[in-house]
């Protein structure tokens, strides 16, 4: 029996039709980020392994595929092994995501760019995922990010391209949930959460929707933490909303940082903004504001970022501010149709057998000065088979051709899509 050819797990192959959807989709990302003032960049997909596994990840590092260094000896490799020292088998990684490689960016070209620089990148980023619906081991970020400003500008610029964008690629319903990390600080502090214990405690507030209440006072008991109030307080936050700070805020309540969310919201009256005082967002950097986008049909986020001032210090050893937004593409291209208008302007022409063939090279020439796409597709028996792999493969409409076809202006184009 033959073995199957398939890509590796958590990898996939992208047919004519699906690869046509992604890039229309990745042109009106890149256009809407454009037109708010962002620049793109292009970073490696690999970064030294002591950059990807110095903390900045997250549990990211974990997931992070390894190259293995050159010239490596079968002994060297078998101590390094069994001791577990990664850094000794291996030099560089695949990136895991696009935020440590920008740090890296803005630390080496820092003297060539703007004071405040507003970036895009639109790439792959590789993780040894566990393959599921959803979750694949290569896939595509779309990040736009703004380094050097400290005020609400970053957020304020970030959420509205977001928006923008979404709008271009016509997803409605879309909201953006809002929360700060000082305040889920004050939240631990309240419940007497030891400063070493927050990440950990965080990490299993993030399980809420998943586990809940009972299910997250189980776990930080577990942890060793001090569960009283923690239920009460769990219940209570399902009713906080915009009207927290009136009349009497919630004790655990950072004022400071609500308030920079309700000035969030003045600043953005055409953005859908929820307060969530339980987003967490999982990655270890963030220092402020975090932010996810929800749909009304799905039960997984579609995007998120968030503020990470204490990123680019490590690199630089001068701390510099920084926020970003990441669309989440693979989860959003699968609720795009095709692109209709391309489709249009996509046409086959399906010729019969015999037709001179300069011929139907001048009339395809004709068609693609006006700008159209085409196929030439030779007649076969069964012309229906042909015409749906056409129309599956991204083409609008079609002709016929015959021997006696006069010219590009006597086409009959008819639509393939039904």
């Amino acid at each position: 029996m033959a073995t199957p050819v398939t890509p590796p797990r958590g990898m996939r192959d992208f047919l004519p039709a699906d690869k046509a959807t992604r890039e229309h989709a990745l042109a009106v990302i890149r256009r809407s980020f454009a037109a708010h003032g962002f620049d793109e960049i292009e970073t490696p997909v690999m970064e030294d392994a002591a950059r990807l596994h110095s903390g900045l990840g997250g549990d990211n590092e974990k997931l992070a595929f390894a190259v293995m260094k050159r010239g490596l000896k079968p002994a060297d490799a078998a101590a390094a092994a069994e001791s577990g020292d990664l850094l000794a088998l291996a030099d560089l990684g695949l990136r895991f995501d696009l935020t440590v490689p920008l740090a890296r960016f803005y630390a080496t070209h820092r003297a060539e760019l703007p004071t405040v620089f507003r970036s895009i990148q639109i790439a792959p980023v590789w993780r040894a995922e566990r393959p599921q619906k959803g979750r694949y081991r290569q896939f595509v970020q779309c990040d736009i990010d703004i380094i050097g400003e400290s005020g609400l500008l970053a957020e304020i610029e970030l959420i509205t391209a977001t928006a923008a964008a979404l709008d271009a690629l016509g997803l409605t319903g879309c909201s953006i949930r809002i929360n700060d990390r000082r305040i889920l600080t004050a939240l631990l502090a309240h419940w007497q959460v030891a400063p070493e214990l927050n990440e950990r405690a965080l990490i299993v507030i993030d399980k809420l929707d998943k586990i809940g209440v009972e299910g997250v006072v189980s776990e930080l008991g577990g942890l060793g933490i001090p569960t009283d109030g923690v239920a009460e307080t769990l219940t209570l936050i399902a009713d906080v909303g915009w009207n927290a700070a009136e009349p009497t805020p919630p004790v655990w309540l950072d004022g400071d940082a609500y308030a920079d969310l309700l000035a969030l919201r003045a600043a953005l009256p055409g953005v859908r903004l929820v307060f969530d005082p339980t987003l967490v967002r999982g990655m270890g950097y963030y220092t402020g504001t975090i932010f996810e986008i929800s749909h009304p049909d799905l039960g997984y986020s579609l995007g998120g970022g968030g503020r990470y001032d204490g990123m680019i210090g490590r690199f630089l050893g001068t701390d510099v501010p920084a926020c970003g937004f990441s669309i989440g593409f693979e989860r959003i291209v699968d609720l795009l149709g095709a692109d209709a208008a391309s489709a249009e302007n996509a046409v086959v022409l399906v010729y019969d057998k015999g037709t001179d063939p300069a011929r139907l090279v001048a009339l395809k020439r004709t068609l693609v000065e006006q700008g159209l796409r085409v196929r030439l597709e030779q007649r076969t028996k069964n012309v229906k088979a042909l015409l749906e792999r056409a129309a599956g493969a991204g083409y609008g409409r079609y002709a016929f051709v015959g021997p006696g076809t006069p010219g590009a202006a006597d086409l009959e184009f008819r639509s393939l899509g039904g």
